[in-house]
């Protein structure tokens, strides 16, 4: 899965790399997730946000889950389809707001392999959820950059219904 993501990203940074117009944005994003963040913006209305990186590092590190424990990080990718609007009719301070989905990878620690294995054996947990986030993003006057704080929730469907994690990141982007 580390593989896939790698490809993953390498080809969208090369699709980023090519893009003619200014609509894009490359960034990180330090929190829940953390990763590595890209950012299509349409008609300064909508935007498609994508976060790939490590998921569980900051909020939920060690955590229940189902009959046993997340105890490490894991991959995640993150999408969002988002709605945008100045803040105070001031241009370089945006709000937004999105839904949509979260796939992760973590390691999961279960309570019964306590009996049958020696401590701490563990079993690759592949996750998928659906997802909010809300956040303001202000962009540096005369500047490409831009820095954002969001917040939100990751509700997961497969393997454990219901299961909710907090999301909460800051971070820096380059507008192209």
């Amino acid at each position: 899965m580390k593989k896939l993501a790698l490809t993953f990203i390498c080809i969208l940074s090369f699709g980023l790399a090519q893009a003619q117009d200014n609509n894009w944005a490359v960034g990180f994003k330090l929190g829940e997730p953390s990763g590595v963040n890209f950012r299509k913006y349409f008609n300064n209305i909508h935007a498609l946000d994508v976060t790939i990186g490590t998921y569980g590092g900051v909020l939920s590190n060690d955590r229940d889950y189902r009959s046993g424990r997340y105890k490490t990080t894991g991959l995640s990718i993150q999408v969002h389809y988002l709605w945008t609007t100045p803040l105070f009719n001031a241009e370089n301070v945006r709000v937004y707001y999105g839904l949509g989905g979260q796939v992760n990878s973590r390691n999961y620690y279960p309570d019964n392999k306590k009996l049958l294995a020696p401590p701490g054996d563990r079993e690759k947990t592949v996750s998928l959820g659906g997802s909010a986030i809300g956040g303001v993003e202000y962009f540096i006057p005369d500047n490409r950059i831009s820095v954002f704080l969001e917040t939100g929730a990751y509700v997961e469907l497969l393997p454990r219904p219901f299961y909710l994690s907090p999301n909460l990141s800051a971070g820096i982007r380059f507008n192209l």
